[in-house]
């Protein structure tokens, strides 16, 4: 795939020349079932004009009939959506003024690029050679106007997408809406692409909000994340305080790796391994605990909390992360130095680093 060329520095591009600063989105109570099944129970979520927010995910959690609400192409059955401060909720989709991008691209076969990023200034009634003009801005945004008279059959899947992302912004939309746009596309083309989405947005201000079940994806790109799981949002909060700091066991095994291992909580603290470690919740009893692999390390026997067996060691590069079945039973990761290549069967010691653990009660 042909590498973008570098965003526009000046204001020559009218999409840069009236960049704003993004519009005020919420959601208020939302409640939308199928039939007798409940698909979103009672979502609050409200993203600051020019925000990147990520709904976050596993299948079936909702994420994307959010985001439907949102365009107005399914209609909550209590709560409202605003806009910018006004109700949109019965709003039909085209006078929202948002801009889409789905999984699948969506281009018209018998159109050009620029007729395919141009077509929705044409139905909107804006002149030839103004819809033309604008077109081609929106294609320098995403590196692909030297493109322009190609057809989609004619690019790759990356630059089709890309395409998807010049249509969508070239109506200047308040609010900028991404399904999954990314998860049919190569690792490669994917983080670049990925990284493009995240440029643009922000030289672009527009609030923008991205559905994926990719926790790198929105680990990435994102000023906050929602968290969702069976139709709720778990917890939303900065990339950073999600890793480090998860409100709930979901939070924890969704965001990052880690490994669960049994433990005995007391209020703030919690029992691993005869060491003490502070809780991100108060919980009391039996409880799983959930353990990130750069918070285990290898260790002496004097100064062991658990020690184990090496059932595998897998080499990522810059780091090592290897798997230890503990003398209790238990499997747990632990991430160290590439240099260090504990080999299979070898009898090693682990200690904890003492931070916050996110805990889950026993059922």
């Amino acid at each position: 795939m042909t590498s973008p060329s570098p965003l526009p520095a000046t204001a020559d591009n009218v999409l840069l020349a009236e960049a704003g600063e993004g519009t005020r989105v919420q959601f208020q109570g939302i409640e939308k079932s199928y039939g007798a099944h409940r698909v979103l129970h009672g979502v609050d979520l409200d993203i600051a004009p020019g925000e990147f927010v990520s709904l976050l995910g596993p299948s079936g959690c909702g994420k994307t009939t959010a985001l439907r609400v949102l365009a107005g192409l399914e209609h909550a059955d209590v709560g409202a959506v605003l806009l910018g401060g006004q109700d949109v909720s019965r709003v039909p989709t085209n006078r929202r003024d948002i801009g889409m991008v789905f999984q699948a691209y969506s281009l018209f076969p018998h159109l050009d690029v620029a007729g395919n990023t141009a077509f929705g200034l044409r139905r909107r009634g804006v002149g030839k050679a103004a819809a033309a003009r604008r077109a081609l801005d929106a294609l320098a945004l995403v590196g692909l106007e030297a493109f322009a008279d190609r057809f989609p059959h004619q690019l790759s899947g990356g630059q089709q997408q890309r395409v998807a992302l010049a249509r969508a912004l070239v109506t200047e939309p308040r609010v900028l809406l991404l399904d999954e746009p990314l998860s049919a596309l190569d690792a490669k083309v994917r983080v670049q692409l990925r990284d493009e989405i995240r440029r643009i947005q922000l030289r672009l201000g527009i609030t923008t909000v991205f559905v994926t079940h990719d926790q790198e994806e929105a680990l990435a790109v994102s000023d906050r994340i929602a968290v969702m799981d069976a139709g709720r949002i778990d917890q939303i909060g900065t990339p950073e305080e999600l890793y480090l700091r998860p409100a709930t066991a979901h939070v924890a095994s969704f965001i990052g790796l880690s490994s669960v291992v049994s433990g005995v909580a007391s209020g703030d603290t919690v029992a691993v391994w005869g060491r003490s470690l502070p809780t991100n919740a108060p919980a009391t009893g039996a409880v799983d605990v959930h353990l990130r692999p750069e918070n285990l390390r290898f260790t002496g026997e004097a100064d062991a909390a658990t020690a184990g067996v090496v059932e595998e060691s897998t080499f990522l590069g810059s780091i090592r992360r290897t798997l230890v079945r503990t003398d209790s039973g238990e499997r747990v990761r632990v991430q160290h130095d590439a240099h260090a290549h504990p080999f299979f069967g070898e009898r090693v010691f682990l200690t904890i680093d003492p931070v916050p653990v996110a805990v889950r009660e026993k059922v």
